[in-house]
């Protein structure tokens, strides 16, 4: 049996796929892009070194493309912010005074709470939503 070069590169092409397919990492698929860019430039008929080129010129590229475009996406909340997992996320607090040490002591659910404000965010009286629970903390924004 004899093989071509550009069915060699599509071989390698489906072995990578299936490898991703069992493994689960999305960058495998970016180097099976540029397997068959290299198997494109067999079918042009391009010398090996230039099929090789071409692939590793291709993957890498599409592998640094989404690694910036993964960079650039925000990551997802906190657990501790997430509204399905506390549900104190996203109610309301009134604080009265703050601390010297950037605290406040809320009424909440009929006890009292330690509620800290975010950094960067200046300290001012007057109803809070709760952003997240930070230990035995309610972490709050003014509303």
């Amino acid at each position: 049996m004899d093989l071509n070069a550009s069915t060699l590169w599509w071989l390698m092409t489906g072995v990578v796929v299936i490898v991703e397919l069992l493994s689960g990492t999305f960058y495998l698929l970016m180097l099976a892009i540029g397997l068959a860019a290299g198997a494109l430039a067999a079918h042009a008929g391009l010398a090996p070194m230039a099929q090789i080129a071409i692939s590793a010129v291709v993957g890498a590229g599409a592998v640094l493309v989404a690694y910036y475009a993964k960079r650039k996406r925000p990551g997802d909340p906190s657990v501790r912010a997430d509204r399905s997992v506390n549900l104190d996320v996203g109610e309301t607090v009134y604080v009265d005074a703050w601390q010297a040490d950037g605290t406040a002591v809320v009424k909440y659910r009929g006890a009292s709470w330690t509620a800290v404000h975010r950094e960067g965010v200046a300290p001012v009286t007057g109803a809070h939503r709760v952003a997240e629970l930070v230990g035995s903390r309610l972490l709050v924004d003014p509303v």
